[in-house]
Formats: structure tokens, sequence, C-alpha cells
């Protein structure tokens, strides 16, 4: 079961992160990190968020964002 969904207000600092099964990489080359960078770039040109720092590792990622209007 899932957590239950949280809600997300204007103005708040979340952490986000997401990890590889059982410490699997989900980045293998060079060429990953640069995809999973333009996917960031492409989310932010079509929801509201401000992403203040992240962390890309071979196994996972950080995200620290704040969404700057609130959706409903």
């Amino acid at each position: 079961m899932g957590r239950p969904k949280r809600a997300d207000e204007a103005g708040g600092i979340y952490h986000a992160l997401n990890r590889g099964n059982s410490r699997a990489a989900i980045f293998d080359t060079p060429d990953d990190f640069d995809a999973f960078e333009r996917i960031l770039a492409e989310g932010l040109s079509r929801y509201p968020c401000q992403i203040l720092a992240y962390q890309l590792m071979p196994n996972h990622w950080h995200l620290v964002v704040r969404p700057t209007l609130t959706v409903a």
C-alpha cells in the first residue's frame, strides 16, 4: 500500500528522491544523466515548480523542489 497523498502547497519546499531496486544503477552512461536533465527541463516548462538543488548519482537522484502555484 502506498503512502497517502500529501498536500502540495505553493512555496513549500520538498525533498524528492528515487533509488534503483537493490541499489542497481539507473544511470549507466553520461548520456543517461544528460537525458534525465533534459526531462527535468521539460517538466519545468510544463509545471509551475522551481528546482532549488539536485544531485544525480549512478543508482539514485535527489531533488529539492518548490511548487510555485497550488495545483488541484
